[in-house]
């Protein structure tokens, strides 16, 4: 499971998307995340999916690379699709007790779950096709407009970026810990819910103290270069605006209002 997990991670391409600006790329995948709120029928979700497909075509990753990344988070899925699925009212097909079906909670199950996987796949997206690096510099340039109020932009960049891209080494780190107990006769994956919770202590433990290693090399190694902070600082990659940049905010724009067209020409499901 823990292999499965890729968030955080970049993939270096030349593709369509990898070289639209980073900055656009944070703006667009925000509307797109609203933008998944916005269909309340088929046709408006079904259009917010080829948009997504079709940005996945453009960033020339793997089919199964970005299904891998969506199998975390199917226990929230089905756990979301079941509570929608037993409690939405409507034109019933199966009563027990206080469980019913009904086609109402079917179809509402399916919008939601699929409404979730465009999220996932969405923001998945941005991390796998813009590094670290220019992430950082995208979300300081557009949170500049923050400092006329003295936020410090340039630190919570940094934290952010930093706290993403430690997260598959921490994974790696997880699964080294668990093989290593596993290989010591730690029992994991058998009894209870309080039985596993127990086993995991063994992991955390050990895991708690490598991060706090790991931050405090981290702080050492950025003050040995004489690093403080934003003031002053200049970037060897500069950021600029192209025309293709121009039109995916055009595209998105034409997509956010064919959903709400859609929205007023259709029958809502939810």
């Amino acid at each position: 499971m823990l292999s499965d997990i890729t968030i955080g991670q970049f993939f270096p391409g030349n593709s369509v998307l990898h070289r639209i600006d980073p900055r656009v790329k944070l703006a667009l995948t925000f509307i797109y995340i609203v933008a998944v709120f916005i269909p309340r029928n088929w046709w408006g979700l079904g259009l917010a999916v080829a948009a997504l497909i079709g940005a996945a075509l453009l960033s020339r990753l793997p089919a199964r690379l970005l299904l891998k990344g969506l199998k975390p988070v199917l226990p929230l899925i089905v756990l979301t699709s079941i509570i929608n699925l037993f409690y939405v009212d409507g034109t019933v097909l199966w009563h027990w007790w206080i469980f019913r079906i009904t086609w109402e909670g079917i179809a509402t199950a399916a919008f939601i779950a699929i409404r979730i996987l465009c999220l996932i796949a969405g923001t998945s997206l941005l991390t796998y096709t813009t590094s670290p690096t220019t992430l950082t510099d995208a979300l300081e340039r557009l949170l500049s407009p923050l400092r006329v109020i003295r936020v410090p932009v340039h630190e919570i960049a940094m934290m952010m970026t930093i706290a993403l891209r430690f997260i598959p080494t921490l994974i790696e780190e997880t699964d080294k810990i668990m093989s290593a107990q596993k290989a010591r006769g730690a029992d994991m994956e058998s009894g209870g819910l309080m039985q596993r919770v127990r086993a995991l202590i063994p992991v955390l433990i050990p895991l708690f103290i490598s991060s706090f290693r790991r931050a405090y090399e981290l702080a050492t190694a950025m003050e040995c270069r004489c690093y403080h902070g934003g003031e002053g600082r200049t970037r060897m990659k500069q950021l600029h605006m192209r025309s293709g940049d121009y039109v995916a905010l055009l595209l998105m724009a034409l997509l956010i209002a064919a959903l709400f067209v859609l929205n007023t020409q259709f029958p809502k499901v939810i």
